[in-house]
């Protein structure tokens, strides 16, 4: 079986997190919207996710709006302040060329209707500067939107020095925590950032369950509306009813994160020292600043090698990506590498590397020398690899 590398697609179900949603689903499958002892049991659960999920980021309960995800969360953030955007007459919106497509997107629609957006580049470095994305905000400007942590490089961006420096301005900030929630847990405590996107499934939690953090500011929710009408759950933000299996283990999964971060980032630092020696050694560009790069993820280009040969080469042996995984079906450049100034045979080639504390050390040893060998094999025969310090 293949080692798996793509934790920034999804990570494995804690065993630990998988205990709590069968026990959600058989006895205790109440719907948490019923009366009686069983939606009462259902809504216990429910609510004691929220506190475990608020607990990462210093927020409350009841700051806690459940939803299927972070796209959904995203698009809830975006569109959601759409109406109140038109009613002030703040049409202008800030975010990254660097930004997930399910930020990206909605922005598209809200320029189709009328409002403006400015997309900042980042630097080489991954990262775009806070100070570019500061200059580009207006007395007009409704929302900030930027990522906390890049799903395609790892590179976490200064979404806390973005809050800082914000202070009383109205204009909201959003910050789509996909990849950095669990994970890098400072920045997110910021009272200033407005709106939090997170997914259960990025940190070993279920599929199909996330929320948007929407904290009080002076007391004052951010005013969204609904993008899902149909019951009022979720304060009127978003109905449905509520997958109470699904919500308890994202709950555990959140406080386990938190909880054993520590241990958790150590491993994944040691995971990566495997990996950047080994492809270092073969010449390979590595894209982003390490100074900036969380420790689960590696974005690389292989000399001699497109994406897709790369990934050809490697199947069997190690379960890799070349980007985002939710685009890959597009077979289009990375839009966050080109943003970078990445280009050529560099941006064609460029894969990613991305592992969790659940990713065994033994393996990616035993791993890598069979890596190595399958992507020296796959080059075409003319093409030489340079020695590491050309």
């Amino acid at each position: 079986m293949s080692l798996y590398l793509d934790s920034h697609a999804t990570t494995p179900l804690d065993p630990r997190v998988r205990e709590v949603i069968l026990r959600h689903l058989d006895p205790s499958f109440g719907n948490a919207g019923s009366t009686h002892e069983f939606g009462q049991r259902g809504k216990d659960a429910v609510n004691a996710a929220r506190d475990q999920i608020a607990r990462v980021v210093h927020a409350r309960r009841h700051e806690v709006v459940l939803t299927s995800g972070a796209t959904e969360s995203n698009n809830l953030a975006l569109l959601g302040l759409a109406a109140h955007g038109e009613r002030t007459g703040r049409r202008h919106l800030v975010s990254t060329e660097i930004e997930h497509k399910a930020v990206l997107e909605p922005l598209a629609v809200l320029q189709e209707r009328g409002f403006e957006v400015t997309l900042v580049p980042a630097e080489p470095s991954g990262r775009v500067a806070a100070d570019a994305v500061l200059a580009a905000v207006r007395p007009d400007t409704l929302l900030v939107s930027v990522m906390q942590v890049n799903n395609e490089t790892g590179i976490a961006q200064p979404v806390d020095a973005i809050a800082a420096a914000l202070g009383d301005s109205a204009a909201f900030l959003h910050v789509d925590a996909a990849q950095g929630y669990g994970k890098d847990l400072v920045p997110l405590t910021h009272d200033r950032i407005d709106l939090i996107s997170v997914s259960a499934h990025k940190i070993h939690g279920p599929q199909g369950v996330g929320c948007l953090i929407a904290r009080r500011r002076a007391g004052i929710l951010p005013p969204l509306e609904p993008i899902i009408h149909g019951g009022g759950q979720e304060f009127g933000l978003r109905s449905g009813s509520l997958p109470v299996a699904l919500i308890a283990g994202f709950g555990l999964a959140a406080e386990l994160a938190a909880d054993e971060r520590n241990s958790r980032h150590q491993h994944c630092v040691r995971l990566k020292k495997h990996f950047v020696r080994a492809f270092t050694d073969l010449g390979a560009a590595l894209h982003g600043d390490a100074e900036f790069a969380l420790p689960n993820a590696l974005n690389m280009s292989l000399p001699g090698l497109d994406s897709d040969q790369a990934l050809e080469a490697l199947a069997g042996v190690a379960a890799v990506s070349d980007g985002a995984a939710c685009t890959t079906i597009c077979a289009t450049a990375s839009h966050v590498l080109a943003s970078m100034g990445v280009t050529g045979a560099e941006l064609d080639g460029a894969v990613r590397l991305s592992w969790s504390h659940l990713t065994p050390e033994s393996e990616v040893v035993a791993a890598i020398p069979k890596m190595v060998q399958r992507l020296q094999a796959a080059r075409a025969p003319h093409d030489v690899w340079p020695a590491p310090d050309a």
